[in-house]
């Protein structure tokens, strides 16, 4: 397949592939809603061909890409390698976690896990297409449960996911110990339904105090600001 080159908002460049998963707004716009503080520990869980890493990286940040698919994570290094940075990576199954990274070892864990059910939808046209897509390889449960194992006590989970299915992530997060304290809607317009849902957790702590922020309009100036425009 042929390969594209695409400029990132932040100046970064990124390798795609059309026979994998390209860059989406979901990703674009789960770096932005993401509080990553300086210096964090971060793990992007089924990093794919990187984009979400690249898109939160900045000096100081220790971040790994975890993906389950060798070719996109050759992809993925060929990127970071374009853009001389030092990001981690690691194959491997996000369900054998415990066997992959230490425990509590992250301070923010980032993630655009695959949104719809294994039996739901139009068929993805590749393997690769649909382990991007579908959870038959990665659940809302198998997402939360490794975000649990990877982060500390108080450490944070920032995860973009579609709000028709939030009936699942939230009870997979709870199961996992993981407390929603931010949701952020993205909007097409304000006469339109949401498209995405952007959430923030944090490990442990008092389950009260979730902040509904404001919608994220894309037919508005932030979102235009977001992308660099």
């Amino acid at each position: 397949m042929p390969r594209t080159l695409e400029r990132l908002p932040n100046g970064l460049v990124l390798w795609q592939d059309d026979a994998y998963f390209k860059l989406g707004q979901d990703s674009v716009l789960l770096a932005a809603f993401a509080r990553v503080r300086p210096r964090d520990r971060v793990l992007d869980l089924g990093c794919g061909t990187g984009a979400l890493s690249l898109l939160v990286y900045r000096p100081g940040l220790q971040i790994t890409g975890l993906e389950l698919q060798e070719g996109p994570l050759s992809l993925f290094r060929t990127s970071i390698a374009e853009n001389d940075v030092p990001i981690s990576t690691l194959q491997g199954d996000m369900r054998n976690i415990r066997q992959l990274i230490p425990h509590g070892s992250a301070d923010h864990v980032i993630c655009n896990p695959p949104y719809f059910a294994s039996a739901a939808g139009k068929s993805a046209a590749s393997p690769a297409h649909a382990a991007a897509r579908q959870d038959a390889a990665c659940t809302a449960r198998d997402v939360a449960s490794a975000a649990s194992f990877a982060l500390h006590t108080g450490g944070r989970l920032s995860i973009v996911f579609r709000p028709e299915r939030l009936w699942v992530l939230l009870p997979a997060l709870h199961e996992a110990g993981l407390t929603p304290k931010r949701l952020r809607f993205v909007h097409q317009n304000a006469g339109a339904p949401p498209s995405a849902a952007l959430v923030e957790c944090r490990k442990g702590g008092s389950a009260e105090g979730l902040a509904v922020e404001p919608p994220l309009l894309v037919a508005s100036e932030e979102y235009q600001q977001i992308y660099g425009k």
